[in-house]
């Protein structure tokens, strides 16, 4: 069978090697689209929606083409066989589109949706039901520029980056499979000691502990492969493994908000979260920072982030010891080379990630 994944945008060859890693066999990455394509059989499909930490969705191929108008795409959805939809069974369009276009994604949604019910009308004698609200079986609908991608999502309307165990919103979350990125390319390994020093709600420890103690991420959920596939979940076993990470913040609410995630996910007896400001930390020692620091786009004041930025890297010289590598994600690419610069670290990966509609850098680093 042939699949898709859908992932953040510029993470592409991260999230393949964990397709990999999970059995499947990567033919085509579409870098900075957030599309990966693999072929695999069908155990795949319970298997990544279980265990991936880096994807938001898995999908079965349909169709991937290039298209000039919108009427490319009725034509395109038209020629497609849906047989896999049972006729008692209701689907909905789910559509994106990225690109300048003189259409909207929900002209997408209404075209492909008319080839979708007049394909299976003329091949099954029967009409679809529409349903946009709980569908039995969701068909993605993706515009990215010219190139549209068509799958059968497996995933379901929640992506695989939303956590069951958020209960507390930070104001600005990281997204977990970003956060699971920057862990992967951080090279952390078991045994040694992390430290997010700007954590928020927690997400970077949090998604750091459930991965050494083996804890899926898709644990409390329903997908939408249930419908046609049933209620398929793989076998597991989560370690009982206690390795040092921390998570340190200056706000007592963040702190507390972290704490009773870590508590949803399991995993509070893993993670010292602290009330401290990084910026001021005298004795402490780590051998990997991973952070998502605060981007101050709301602040409006340059002369306040270059003094958080400074303050982070001047802190991190000193607390980083042995083997030590610094990964964080932001939207200050210019600010950071200037500081890295001036403190003597050497860059290790830097990687463009369109994160929403913020345009932000991940940086790997070495003192």
């Amino acid at each position: 069978m042939r699949f898709y994944a859908t992932v953040p945008m510029g993470l592409e060859e991260v999230s393949s090697e964990e397709i990999e890693e999970l059995g499947g066999r990567i033919y085509s990455i579409r870098k900075g689209k957030g599309r990966v394509f693999f072929e695999g059989n069908q155990e795949l499909v319970p298997k990544l929606n279980f265990f991936s930490r880096t994807l938001e969705r898995v999908l079965i191929l349909i169709e991937n083409t290039c298209i000039d108008e919108l009427e490319d795409i009725y034509t395109c959805l038209k020629s497609l066989d849906y047989s896999f939809i049972k006729p008692y069974q209701s689907f909905a369009i789910r559509s994106l589109r990225i690109g300048k276009h003189d259409f909207t994604s929900i002209d997408i949604s209404r075209e492909a949706g008319q080839g979708v019910i007049d394909s299976y009308m003329l091949s099954k004698g029967h009409r679809l039901k529409v349903n946009l609200d709980n569908p039995d079986v969701i068909i993605r609908v993706d515009l990215i520029h010219d190139e549209l991608f068509v799958g059968l999502d497996t995933t379901g309307d929640n992506a695989l980056h939303k956590r069951w165990y958020r209960v507390y919103n930070h104001p600005a979350p990281l997204n977990t499979a970003i956060a699971s990125s920057m862990i992967r390319l951080s090279g952390w390994k078991e045994g040694k000691i992390l430290l997010d020093p700007m954590c928020g709600g927690g997400t970077i420890p949090i998604e750091a502990a459930m991965k050494m103690r083996d804890i899926p991420p898709g644990k409390n959920r329903k997908f939408a492969y249930f419908n046609f596939m049933g209620k398929i979940l793989p076998d597991y076993t989560e370690k009982e493994i206690f390795s040092p990470i921390y998570g340190f913040d200056r706000f007592r609410k963040h702190v507390d908000g972290a704490i009773e995630n870590a508590k949803e996910a399991g995993v509070l007896d893993t993670i010292q979260f602290m009330k401290k400001d990084f910026l001021k930390v005298e004795d402490f020692e780590a051998n990997f920072i991973i952070t998502n620091p605060p981007y101050g786009l709301r602040i409006g004041k340059k002369r306040i982030i270059e003094g958080l930025y400074t303050g982070l890297f001047e802190r991190a010289v000193n607390v980083l010891k042995g083997d030590s590598v610094l990964v964080l994600i932001t939207p200050h690419k210019g600010l950071v080379e200037e500081i890295i610069a001036k403190l003597g670290f050497t860059m290790l990966d830097i990687i463009p990630v369109k994160y929403g509609n913020l345009d932000t850098t991940i940086f790997k680093l070495k003192i």
